[in-house]
Order: structure tokens, then C-alpha cells, then sequence
């Protein structure tokens, strides 16, 4: 597991990605409240979401079901909001469902009725579909074309999920604009879904990471999901 950084230096780097997240949402004639900032911790330790949580900051996001349980155990205490944002196998719905507030990563109705039926007895469990809108075969996400029905089918047989939005992952690259066209895609499918999918809020988007948040902020991301700018590199 990665080693968490110093406290102050956490503190910078959460000051620094609120500074450009703000300019970002400014330059694109949006407000800077519409963005939320999700810290993605997996790897680092449960002391430097501790840290992170001492310089103001709650939101935090997991990638690995059995990482996650034990660090959402380890930071009990603390008044955090957990997102899952990891590909979810079936047979670790049971471990994801019942302790995060938030799941980005469903692709397929089999997950979204192995998270529903482990969410009974809890309040329903926000969800964005992924959507794999680059066509790469080894990435995760439901093709667009499939979306509306996924959409349909996830609202009709899963009670307990109440679906948000939409999540990608575009093809990872050196240059931040050329993910534009991937989250310009995913927000015109957010805005098809709005007037023809099945009644929902459809109110997130949940794109951009450490070397592309901005982009995605001005194509209209909600939620931002930033690791290495935060905590540094992964070892």
C-alpha cells in the first residue's frame, strides 16, 4: 500500500485542485458549488484519509471492495461520504453495497441486482451507470447504445438503487484535451436519458481525473475523481 504524505502537504494539494477546480467551472460560466471533489484513497493508508478529513475535505472514493471495507472500518469515526468507484464482481456486491453512499461503477443489470438485494433494510443506494464511451474492449461500462435499456431495466427490477447519473473512463493519456470529446459524449448521453430514459434526477456526471479534472469540469462534470493530485503517486 502506498505511503501517506506529510499533513501540510496534503493540505497544499487539496488547496491547489479546489483553486483549479473553481477556475475551471468559472471559465465555463458554471458555479464552483456544482462540482464536488471525490478523493480517491485507494492504496494510501486510513491515515492519510485521516489527514486529508483534518484539512476540511469528506468526500472520498475506493476502488477495491475489500481495501474499502477495511479503511471505511479504520476511519469509522469520522463524518466521511464513501463512493465505490471500482468494478464491481457479484460476489462483492455484499461488501460494497451496505457501507458507501455512493457506487459510479455499475455496467450491467446483474451488479445492479446483486448491490440492490444487499442494500435491503438500508436506504437506497445512489448510482451512475459507467458508460464505456471510448469502445475499448478491455475497459469496463455498458455501451451507449445499450444504455437506455440497462436504464430501464436497473429502474424497474432494483428498488433499493435510485439512479444519479452517468460515470467513464476514457482511455488514458498524456494530453487532457483529448478526453474532451469522451466527456462531451457522456454529458449528451446524460441529456438523452433526461427526455427519454426512465424517470430518475439524472443530475450526475462523474468524470475527470488527477490529469484531466479540469477538462472535464468544463464539459459538465458534477463529481470529479482525483487520486495523485491529492495524495501523490501510487508506488
Amino acid at each position: 500500500m502506498s505511503q501517506a504524505l506529510d499533513p501540510d502537504q496534503l493540505a497544499t494539494n487539496l488547496a491547489a485542485v479546489r483553486t483549479r477546480m473553481e477556475a475551471a467551472a468559472r471559465r465555463s460560466g458554471r458555479n464552483p458549488a456544482t462540482v464536488r471533489l471525490l478523493a480517491v484513497s485507494k492504496t494510501f493508508p486510513a491515515t492519510a484519509v485521516r489527514a486529508l478529513a483534518e484539512a476540511g475535505h469528506k468526500a472520498f472514493a475506493e476502488s477495491y471492495a475489500q481495501e474499502a471495507v477495511d479503511k471505511l472500518d479504520a476511519t469509522a469515526d469520522l463524518d466521511l461520504e464513501w463512493h465505490f468507484i471500482g468494478p464491481i464482481q457479484s460476489n462483492k456486491a455484499k461488501l460494497v453495497a451496505p457501507g458507501f453512499a455512493f457506487v459510479h461503477s455499475v455496467d450491467r443489470l446483474k451488479t445492479a441486482r446483486a448491490l440492490d438485494r444487499y442494500r435491503e433494510g438500508l436506504p437506497p443506494l445512489d448510482i451512475c451507470l459507467q458508460v464505456n464511451v471510448s469502445g475499448e474492449a478491455a475497459k469496463s461500462g455498458c455501451a451507449p447504445e445499450a444504455l437506455n435499456e440497462l436504464a430501464r431495466q436497473v429502474t424497474a427490477e432494483c428498488p433499493r438503487l435510485r439512479l444519479r447519473g452517468l460515470m467513464t473512463l476514457p482511455a488514458a493519456t498524456a494530453d487532457p484535451e483529448t478526453t474532451r470529446p469522451a466527456f462531451r459524449e457522456l454529458a449528451g448521453l446524460l441529456g438523452t436519458l433526461r427526455r427519454d430514459g426512465p424517470a430518475a434526477p439524472w443530475d450526475v456526471l462523474s468524470m475527470g481525473m488527477s490529469n484531466d479534472y479540469e477538462v472535464a469540469i468544463e464539459e459538465g462534470a458534477t463529481h470529479v475523481r482525483v487520486g495523485s493530485a491529492l495524495f501523490g503517486e501510487r508506488g
